[in-house]
């Protein structure tokens, strides 16, 4: 099995929930080491924003998603004339 190669302080983008939940993974175990070198802590310090951007974009979502519902009045089923009285028209 092949040594993991150093770190070179890049995180890939954040996508997707499960990316989100490895990228903190990473980096709170990044968090936790006393002795970090220079490239590990850019790793943190990527990882952090790149967490931060995928929190960001999940807000807009939320907010899309809320733009496009229905904003206009509700109504019940009363209101459509069919109220089960029927019309008489003879």
């Amino acid at each position: 099995m092949p040594k993991r190669s150093k770190a070179n302080g890049f995180a890939r983008p954040v996508t997707t929930q499960r990316d989100y939940e490895n990228a903190a993974a990473v980096a709170r175990r990044l968090a936790s080491q006393a002795d970090r070198d220079s490239a590990a802590e850019k790793r943190l310090q990527s990882l952090l924003r790149e967490l931060e951007r995928y929190d960001e974009l999940e807000e807009e979502e939320q907010d899309d998603e809320e733009d496009l519902r229905y904003s206009g009045p509700r109504r019940r089923w009363s209101d459509n004339g069919s109220d089960g009285g029927g019309s008489d028209d003879s």
